[in-house]
C-alpha cells in the first residue's frame, strides 16, 4: 500500500515539473526574437551610449578642439596607450603656450578605464561607440587622433593691441617708480617715511630680495609681504619673551 501512495505521489510530482517547464518553453516561443543579424543590419544596429570602443579627441562644427596639450592624460594613462608630441609657442603678447602636434593614441593597449577622459580638464576627450575595429596588423591600431590640421594662433585685435601695450607701459612705469623708490631708500639703508616697511631694521638678504625684485611690481610686494610678517612675528615673540 506504501509503495503504490509512493508511486502516484513521485507521478505528481513528475507531472507537475514538466508542465513548469513547459510553460516556460511555451512562453519563449511567443516571446520577440533579439537575434542581431550583424553586419546585415550594420546600418541600424543599436549599441549602448555608454559602450567604450576607442577613445576619440572632440571636434566642434568648425573644426576645433579643447585639447591644451597639459598632458594629464597621458600621465594618467596606465600602460602608456597615450603620446603626445607637444610644441612650445610664442603668442603675439610674448607669452609661451604649449601647442598640441601630435596625439598618438594606442587601440591595442587601451584598457578603456576612462582615466584620461576623467581628468582632463577641458573635456576634450571622449569614448565612441564604434566597435568595427579590427585589422591585420597591430600597428593600423596605432592613430593620431588630432586628424585636422592645427590652426595658428588667432590674431589680436586692434582693442586687444592697445590694451595690452597700455598694460605694458603701465607695468614699465611702475616697475621705474619702485626702483627709484627702491634706490633712494637703499642709499640711506631705510624705507621712505610713508613706507610701511619704514622703521624695520633691514638685513642683508631682504635688501638684495628687494632690489632683485625692483623691476617686477607683483614680486617685489609679495616680499613686502613676507618682510612685514617676519618683522610682526619677531615683535610678538619678543613681547611674549618679555611677559
Amino acid at each position: 500500500m506504501g509503495s503504490v501512495k509512493e508511486y502516484f505521489s513521485n507521478l505528481g510530482t513528475g507531472i507537475a515539473s514538466l508542465l513548469k517547464g513547459m510553460s516556460v518553453t511555451g512562453k519563449e516561443f511567443v516571446t520577440p526574437k533579439i537575434t542581431e543579424e550583424y553586419p546585415d543590419n550594420r546600418d541600424n544596429l543599436p549599441v549602448a551610449d555608454r559602450f567604450r570602443a576607442e577613445l576619440t579627441l572632440k571636434y566642434d562644427d568648425q573644426g576645433n578642439h579643447k585639447c591644451i596639450a597639459c598632458g594629464t592624460c597621458e600621465r594618467v594613462c596606465p600602460n602608456g596607450t597615450i603620446n603626445l608630441d607637444i610644441s612650445t609657442v610664442e603668442t603675439w603678447d610674448g607669452r609661451k603656450k604649449k601647442k598640441l602636434d601630435k596625439y598618438i593614441y594606442d587601440l591595442g593597449s587601451c584598457t578603456f578605464c576612462q582615466l584620461c577622459v576623467v581628468n582632463c580638464p577641458t573635456d576634450a576627450l571622449e569614448f565612441s561607440n564604434d566597435f568595427e575595429q579590427a585589422v591585420f596588423t597591430r600597428g593600423k591600431l596605432v592613430k593620431k587622433l588630432n586628424y585636422l590640421p592645427e590652426k595658428p594662433e588667432p590674431e589680436p585685435t586692434a582693442e586687444e593691441k592697445a590694451k595690452f601695450l597700455a598694460e605694458k607701459e603701465a607695468k614699465i612705469a611702475a616697475a621705474k617708480a619702485a626702483a627709484e623708490a627702491k634706490k633712494a631708500a637703499a642709499s640711506t639703508g631705510v624705507a621712505a617715511d610713508n613706507d610701511p616697511l619704514a622703521g624695520i631694521e633691514l638685513t642683508e638678504p631682504q635688501k638684495k630680495a628687494l632690489a632683485a625684485a625692483a623691476a617686477d611690481p607683483a614680486k617685489l610686494e609679495k616680499i613686502r609681504e613676507a618682510i612685514l610678517k617676519a618683522a610682526a612675528a619677531k615683535a610678538a615673540k619678543n613681547s611674549d619673551t618679555q611677559a
